[in-house]
Formats: C-alpha cells, structure tokens, sequence
C-alpha cells in the first residue's frame, strides 16, 4: 500500500472512530480532524471534488461546535 493510500485509510478509520464518541461536541471535532485528512488527501489526488466535500464537512463541524458551545454559555 502507497503512503498516499494510507492517508486515505486513515482518514476512513478516523472518522469511522467518530462514531464511538460519547459526547457531541467529540464527535465534532474528530469528524472535523477526519475531514482535514481528506482534504489533504485530496489535493495530493487532485481529487477537487473530495476536497470541497470535506471543506464544507470540516466548516460545518467546526461552526456547529462553536454554535453549541455558545449557546451552553449563554444557559
């Protein structure tokens, strides 16, 4: 297996582990870490289209993180 394969496999297993988290906002921040392995995997394919995929998944756990932590400051 190619380094370049392996960045993809790992990007797979981690956000596969994303699933085990026990809490929200862990399940946000390893999908967010999974997404940025995907995006560095896909400029290193050329691949536009699974790095504006992850762009947007990575933009979406990370806002939707922050959504949640301000909105358990303001309670």
């Amino acid at each position: 297996m190619s380094m370049l394969s392996s960045i993809g496999w790992v990007a797979t297993a981690v956000f596969a582990c994303s699933y085990f988290a026990k809490s929200p906002a862990r399940l946000r921040m390893v999908q967010a870490l999974a997404a940025l392995m995907w995006i560095a995997y896909g400029f290193l394919i050329h691949a536009m289209p699974v790095v504006v995929a992850n762009v947007i998944v990575a933009v979406a756990a990370v806002y939707s993180s922050i959504r949640q932590r301000e909105g358990a400051l303001a309670e």
